[in-house]
């Protein structure tokens, strides 16, 4: 049962910053989340990958827990 309450965690992710002028690196990781817009929010699951994404851009993105 814990590995259920474990997937069910989810991460809502929303871009607030613009992709314009940032590293492309950057850029790709916001790509790879599925963000395209500014104000564009996606959930995505909390594992160590996405909260590593997450660090990356974390100037860029606003998280919340869903």
């Amino acid at each position: 049962m814990a590995a259920n309450n474990e997937a069910a965690k989810k991460l809502k992710i929303t871009l607030i910053k613009s992709t314009i002028g940032q590293v492309p690196k950057n850029r790709a990781t916001v790509a790879a989340m599925g963000l395209r817009k500014l104000n564009q929010t996606v959930e995505l699951p909390d594992n160590s990958c996405t909260r590593g994404q997450i660090q990356k851009v974390r100037h860029m993105v606003k998280v919340e827990e869903a």
